[in-house]
């Protein structure tokens, strides 16, 4: 598996999957959330309500990963996942690791071979970029060993130059 980095607009990657930092209700919210239900258009929400009424009744819990077609995005899929919020005193790092292995499993099953991530849990969930670059790119590489040849790529689409700083220095050590 390919792992690349960039700097960029993850609803406009052309990947089989993109990753979506949702919360836990999955309708919709502010950041790469809100950025993916604006370019995916509304059959996105109806999806997720759909989601809501049937199998999450609860909504998504933290750390988990459920999938909706992309509709208008270039991805076939969107991976939605719940990160961790600081904030709200979510600290334990194994949450933050398993929104990037379970959306990758989800990715899995869905057969896709290529997958776009943001910084799940970085920004308005509090997470320092270091921290959510170490556990995404550990989260990554552990599941590639334990599923070799699953996927072709995975790609980090970030949307600054400090989160793809730190996602470099993550990638190198």
């Amino acid at each position: 598996m390919e792992l690349t980095l960039e700097r960029g607009d993850i609803t406009t990657v052309a990947t089989d999957a993109v990753v979506n930092a949702a919360n836990s209700s999955l309708l919709g919210g502010g950041g790469v959330d809100g950025a993916i239900h604006a370019a995916a258009g509304p059959r996105l929400l109806e999806a997720c309500r759909e989601l809501r009424r049937t199998t999450l009744p609860d909504g998504l819990p933290v750390g988990d990963a459920v999938a909706t077609p992309g509709f208008d995005l270039p991805a076939s899929w969107v991976i939605h996942t719940v990160g961790p919020n600081r904030h709200a005193g979510q600290t334990d790092p194994a949450l933050l690791v398993s929104c990037f292995a379970r959306s990758l499993d989800v990715a899995a099953d869905l057969r896709a071979r290529t997958v776009a991530f943001p910084a799940v849990s970085a920004g308005v969930y509090g997470w320092a970029a270091d921290d959510v670059a170490r556990a995404a790119v550990s989260a990554v590489r552990s599941w590639d060993d334990a599923n070799p040849a699953a996927l072709d790529e995975v790609r980090f689409v970030l949307f600054s130059a400090p989160l793809l700083t730190a996602f470099e220095e993550a990638a190198a050590a």
